[in-house]
């Protein structure tokens, strides 16, 4: 019997790679990036939005679901698929990264930590995580990691990737779901010897696939592929290798070159509601004073909602007087654009010209617009 969700590997093109994530409510081509759906939803758009600009897959996050509206109220609705009116692929990370950024108190067995919504106390372990993840019913889910802030000493980097292995062992008995694949994560901050050693014990532990967690936390760019490099000569080829929390288009594209499949990150959804626009030539601020009789769509040649019917001068209306449709029309194209840039990124590496297309788009993002 197949394994629920597996990965075919395609075309490659130096380190870089094309393939197909397959999943029980269908296939992601990848390298592929996924809108984070915080609480259920994307903030601003809706699901015709999604569709509309290209997304295959969504991130949904299991520390808020299961505090509002708690993970039995979900699966009594028939699951996250059902609740979000969303037939499409969903993976729920395990919430690990939200807790910790609460300071929470860390123990062999698990986390303990505030809500945030009401200040009661929580209890969360790896068995907890997936229990919650299989009421939730996403078709991928994350094993509870602990994660540190960069830069930390080498000795607290060390406990927290040791941990974060017994816990994945741990997470792996505890799942159940048949219908569910299960992602184990690879942590070791940004040293090498951590990142491969973390790497080779979580993928002797045989998921479905392999996060790589605890970067784009500020560390240089530099010391990201370094980890990244690190992590990936220690994880099976058949498995997706899935940068967490990055969505930047530098950042992104580099983590490709390296042979990295899938991202999330909430930079394109959280630029928008500052008025941030992402364009192949430049991000700039649609507030600005320039914009205010400006006739031009935000991108010449984007063919997503806004640009096909809004302009500038609009949209910057919108924003400064802070209307809520403001928002949506600029994530719709934030969200197309960063779907775009990766469809486009797969189209170069089956054509074997990823590197000619990342160093064209890296010198058309030459500065704002």
């Amino acid at each position: 019997m197949s394994l629920p969700v597996n990965f075919s590997p395609g075309a490659s093109d130096g380190a870089a790679r094309s393939g197909i994530l397959h999943t029980p409510h269908g296939d992601v081509p990848t390298p592929a990036f996924m809108p984070v759906g915080t609480r259920g939803t994307v903030r601003g758009v809706d699901r015709r939005d999604l569709e509309g600009a290209g997304t295959a897959m969504v991130l949904a996050n299991t520390y808020h679901l299961m505090l509002r509206p708690g993970a039995d109220v979900v699966a009594d609705q028939g699951g996250l698929h059902e609740f979000m009116a969303w037939d499409r692929p969903v993976l729920t990370d395990s919430g690990g990264y939200q807790v910790f950024s609460l300071d929470p108190a860390v123990d062999d067995d698990g986390v303990t930590f505030r809500s945030t919504y009401d200040g009661s106390k929580v209890r969360l372990t790896p068995e907890r995580a997936v229990e919650v993840q299989e009421a939730l019913g996403a078709d991928i889910a994350m094993v509870l990691d602990e994660l540190v802030g960069l830069p930390a000493p080498y000795e607290v980097v060390r406990a927290a990737m040791e941990r974060s292995v017994r816990w994945a062992e741990r997470a792996i008995a505890a799942h159940r779901r048949e219908d569910q694949g299960l992602f184990g994560i690879v942590q070791g901050g940004t040293d090498p010897a951590l990142r491969q050693l973390s790497a080779s014990r979580t993928a002797g532990l045989g998921f479905a696939g392999y996060g790589i967690g605890g970067l784009a936390v500020g560390e240089a760019p530099a010391e990201r592929g370094v980890a990244i490099d690190a992590a990936l000569s220690a994880l099976p080829e058949a498995g997706i290798r899935y940068v967490m929390g990055l969505g930047d288009t530098s950042g992104v594209l580099d983590a490709v070159a390296r042979g990295c499949d899938l991202f999330d990150c909430v930079w394109p959804t959280r630029l928008a509601r500052h008025g941030k626009v992402l364009t192949r030539s430049g991000d700039f601020s649609i507030r600005r004073s320039e914009f205010r009789g400006d006739a031009r769509p935000l991108e010449q040649g984007c063919d997503c909602l806004t640009c096909s019917h809004h302009s500038r001068a609009y949209l910057r209306h919108l924003r400064v007087t802070g209307e809520m449709l403001g928002h949506r029309l600029l994530t719709i194209h934030n969200l197309t654009y960063t779907l775009r840039m990766l469809a486009e990124a797969r189209a170069a590496i089956e054509g074997g010209r990823f590197a000619d297309f990342r160093r064209a788009v890296e010198a058309g993002r030459d500065g704002e617009r």
